[in-house]
C-alpha cells in the first residue's frame, strides 16, 4: 500500500511540511492545481478560501481505479473512516 498525498503548495513547503508532521507518505505539490482540477478539490473562487484546496481521499487500486472517495468533513475521524473503507475493500 503507498500512501501519496498532493497539495496547492510548492515543493520546498510540502518538504516542511512533511518534516514538521512525520508525514510517512509521499507528499507531492500540484501548484499548477492539474491534479486537483481532476480530482475535484479545487474551490471555486467564490467559496470561502478559494487558495486552498478541499480536502479529499481517495483509495486507488493497484489498476488506478478509484475505490472509494471521502469527502473529509471531519478531520478527527476520518483516519479510522479510511481505515474501516481499506478493510472492507481487502474483505469484498
Amino acid at each position: 500500500m503507498k500512501v501519496i498525498g498532493a497539495s496547492f503548495d510548492p515543493p520546498d513547503a510540502n518538504l516542511a511540511f512533511a518534516q514538521k508532521y512525520d508525514y510517512f507518505g509521499t507528499l507531492l505539490s500540484d501548484a499548477d492545481r492539474t491534479a486537483g482540477r481532476d480530482y475535484e478539490t479545487v474551490r471555486a473562487p467564490e467559496e470561502s478560501s478559494p487558495e486552498y484546496a478541499k480536502r479529499r481521499t481517495y483509495i486507488i487500486d493497484p489498476d488506478g481505479v478509484i475505490r472509494k472517495a471521502f469527502r473529509v468533513t471531519d478531520i478527527q475521524a476520518h483516519p479510522q473512516e479510511v481505515l474501516d473503507a481499506l478493510q472492507e475493500l481487502m474483505h469484498s
